[in-house]
């Protein structure tokens, strides 16, 4: 618990904060923005743009996906619309930190990235570099990793709201 006192005239306020699970508020906020900002960019990049998602993506002169099978503008804009839907989840659990829409995206990203995950390990096409590979499977692990992640380090149980401040007058001399 943290209390803080403020002046004002006449007496002071006191507010007492429970911060109940600070750190790990702090970690789950952390994760969601970091799926979120993911998400959505990924996201609108493959709905907007699928050509270019499917010829450049992750970008830095690797191509993921276009090493993986000839084009298909269905299923990149469908693709993308999968993240962005995901990311969108994460923002409204980062805007909402409440622990049931938290769990929602945790279960959300875990769902999608554990065959994303698996289909990446097992499969390395001829035309992608050790390099690339490597590099998508760890970023793969990685979505899966945040997502489980989510699921274990969000709190167990509601927040407890903070008491109300409380209102201390000082008598004022004389009276």
């Amino acid at each position: 618990m943290r209390i803080s006192l403020e002046g004002k005239s006449g007496g002071i306020r006191v507010r007492m904060r429970f911060e109940q699970n600070r750190g790990r508020w702090l970690a789950v906020r952390i994760i969601l923005g970091v799926l979120a900002f993911q998400g959505i960019v990924i996201g609108l990049w493959a709905v907007l743009a699928p050509h270019s998602w499917y010829s450049s993506f992750p970008g830095f002169g690797m191509h993921w996906v276009a090493v993986d099978g000839p084009y298909n503008h269905h299923l990149a804009a469908d693709v993308g619309a999968f993240f962005l839907a995901l990311g969108a989840v994460s923002l409204y659990a980062l805007i909402r930190t409440g622990v049931e829409s938290a769990r929602a995206a945790g279960i959300g990203w875990t769902v999608m990235a554990l065959p994303h995950l698996i289909y990446h390990a097992f499969h390395k096409p001829a035309e992608m570099g050790a390099v690339s590979f490597t590099l998508s499977v760890i970023a793969a692990a990685a979505l899966l990793a945040l997502g489980v992640a989510l699921l274990v380090v969000v709190p167990r149980g509601p927040r407890v709201a903070d008491p109300d401040p409380i209102d201390l007058r000082f008598p004022r001399r004389g009276e």
